[in-house]
């Protein structure tokens, strides 16, 4: 006989925790059996349940032996229906916000900008998925969090579409609409369509957007959706704060109302993602000093922007991602800072299907109108832009770039290392001397 959601919800009102690995079972969890391409979760229940987890929800009859094992027609279903429940019981306001690039250090400079007033619980690491966004609204405590900051995450359309049916926001914004995802979204238009689903849920529930008025394509997307709640800009003349840009390189600098802000992130795409946390804390409340007091702060880690010395070098490390969008602006901001030596150091886009040998080697013509002392490329995708290239270093894969690295030691560079996440370039840092 299957579980009904309200039994389920009844065990995990009562305190239980809720896992999808068995590596990270806790006392008294509930266990989801998940399935991917790979891997069959109902095949780890038994061992969950050993390992101390109280319950495990399984699909698979088979396997269900016992009051502890909680059958459901489909694991990752009742995963997203348990959170669904939980957020109708949430009366606090939720910020969704989706986008091609920025989306994570976004969501970290607003929730921290939140932090200043309320307890606001946020998305941990990259769980911005159809199972991480579950499992983040799952870990909202009504008791204690006054509001919550929830990054969604889309390959394809529809995504945000059902992220939005489970995290259900109050509060919304789309950081950018640039190249990412092309293959499964089937193009920029899909991706104006897929990342516009967040529009349509708040239009739909007359919630607030948060807007940038220098984006003319979600300028666009806005005009087309007018049933909204409010709407608030930012990087407008007109909006309740709006910054102005000092600096750009090595770090953003900026200025409002007489007061001159020192971050400790570069790029004027990261300015964009600073107003949009300053825009979201205006709107809630947050002073204007402890607003600034809290991007000011912010330190980026997991290779997202992130500035390392190694030695004398200087290391400007943003090799979570990386898209056709984003790598532009990367390299034109680096192409403007200054500095005594520059190398370039670049991996594959990955996701971009037919279009990947198009978009590389219009990189590779965008990079040949800077200055660079050194051009490195990595990965077999990063071969389509060597035409425009002729002088650049190029290795199949990031362990012949790791030789290079080692035989040929620098002193007093600026290094941008950038590329997708399957490429892994910050194991790059680890073969640098210093």
């Amino acid at each position: 006989m299957y579980t009904s959601i309200e039994t389920l919800y009844d065990i995990y009102r009562k305190g239980a925790k809720v896992s999808t690995d068995t590596r990270q079972i806790t006392d008294g969890c509930i266990f989801f059996a998940l399935k991917g391409d790979k891997f069959d979760g109902n095949q780890y229940a038994a061992e969950a349940l050993q390992k101390g987890a109280a319950y495990a929800v399984v699909d698979d009859p088979t396997v269900a032996n016992g009051d502890r094992f909680l059958l459901f027609e489909d694991g990752l279903t009742a995963l997203q229906d348990l959170a669904r429940h939980h957020r109708k019981t949430l009366d606090i306001p939720v910020v969704a916000l989706t986008g091609s690039n920025g989306k994570t250090t976004t969501k970290e400079l607003i929730a921290k900008v939140l932090s200043m007033k309320f307890n606001t619980y946020a998305t941990r690491g990259n769980l911005n998925n159809h199972i991480g966004v579950p499992l983040t609204v799952l870990s909202i405590d009504p008791a204690k969090h006054e509001m919550a900051v929830i990054e969604m995450g889309a390959n394809h359309q529809q995504e945000i579409a059902l992220l939005s049916s489970i995290a259900q926001p109050t509060h919304g914004l789309i950081t950018n609409i640039g190249k990412a995802h092309l293959e499964g979204f089937g193009g920029v238009s899909g991706i104006i369509k897929g990342k516009g689903e967040l529009f349509d849920y708040l239009s739909k529930k007359k919630g607030t957007v948060f807007v940038n008025s220098t984006q003319d394509v979600i300028m666009d997307m806005v005009s087309k959706r007018r049933a909204f709640g409010e709407i608030v800009f930012y990087c407008s003349e007109n909006s309740p704060i709006n910054p102005t840009l000092i600096e750009e390189n090595p770090n953003v600098v900026f200025s409002n109302g007489g007061k001159t802000v020192t971050t400790h992130l570069p790029g004027r795409y990261n300015f964009d993602n600073i107003c949009a946390a300053l825009a979201v804390g205006k709107h809630f409340g947050v002073e204007d000093a402890d607003a600034y007091e809290a991007v000011a702060t912010y330190e980026p880690d997991n290779n997202r922007s992130q500035i390392v010395k190694k030695g004398t070098n200087t290391v400007i490390m943003d090799a979570y991602n990386a898209n056709p969008s984003s790598m532009a602006a990367a390299v034109a901001n680096f192409g403007r800072m200054e500095a005594a030596r520059k190398i370039l150091i670049l991996g594959d886009m990955f996701e971009l299907g037919d279009a990947a040998p198009e978009e590389h080697l219009a990189l590779g013509k965008q990079i040949a109108g800077e200055k660079f002392d050194v051009v490195i490329l990595a990965g077999k995708l990063m071969q389509h832009a060597l035409p425009a290239l002729p002088k650049a270093y190029y290795f199949p894969d990031k362990f012949s770039l790791h030789n290079w690295i080692m035989d040929n030691p620098q002193e007093n560079t600026h290094f941008l290392i950038k590329g997708s996440r399957g490429m892994s370039l910050e194991t790059v840092l680890g073969v640098m001397p210093g």
